[in-house]
């Protein structure tokens, strides 16, 4: 369901359908390590640039932290599946989509909740909806059922903008690392970039 590196170019992560964590070596092709993690992963993200921390988010509802150097961890429960996981820019935020229809803003240096986004019409996807920062990390997007993209801003909580082109459920929104870009797809595979966002 996800592959992110771990810290440098020979190390990945994978989160998989059957419960399960693994850490390829890229150089040997061969898994070194496989997490047990009890629950479907449906996203993850690496926190740091030595790859000693993993976020994964989960079907039961649960974000789980990993620290590759001692096999420590704690967890976060949430109210509904974990469809998506991005980080901030500086690594001192998680963007959570959740299956309760919010996107939930985590500070990691607290492991806690510090926002909440919700609209009226607005409504997750799949289990596999992509929720995502600005790069700049003032804004958040994610796409609707209803073929909508909503983009809240990070700093007042509020409807930044709706944009409307799709006619199916939009699955995932991502934007471009260096400009005001925006790339949605939809169910029906149909893709659509948006300027100045």
């Amino acid at each position: 369901m996800a592959a992110k590196f771990l810290g440098d170019a020979t190390k990945v992560v994978t989160g998989s359908y059957d419960r399960t964590l693994k850490i390829w070596d890229l150089r040997s092709k061969a898994c070194i390590e496989t997490k047990f993690a009890g629950s479907s992963c449906n996203d993850l993200v690496t926190s740091d640039g030595s790859g000693s921390t993993i976020i994964s988010g989960h079907f039961d509802k649960t974000i789980r932290f990993w620290d590759t150097r001692t096999e420590t961890g704690s967890n976060l429960q949430l109210q509904g599946k974990i469809t998506s996981l991005d980080l901030s820019r500086d690594a001192n935020f998680l963007l959570s989509c959740v299956r309760d229809d919010t996107l939930k803003l985590i500070d990691l240096r607290m492991k806690m909740i510090v926002s909440s986004f919700s609209a009226d019409g607005f409504k997750v996807v799949c289990d596999w909806s992509r929720a995502c920062f600005s790069p700049d990390g003032q804004y958040v997007a994610v796409g609707s059922s209803d073929g909508s993209i909503f983009v809240w801003s990070v700093n007042t909580n509020k409807i930044e903008t709706i944009l409307k082109d799709h006619t199916t459920p939009v699955t995932a929104v991502s934007w471009y690392p260096h400009g005001a870009f925006l790339a949605s797809v939809n169910k029906a595979k149909w893709a659509t970039i948006w300027g100045d966002v």
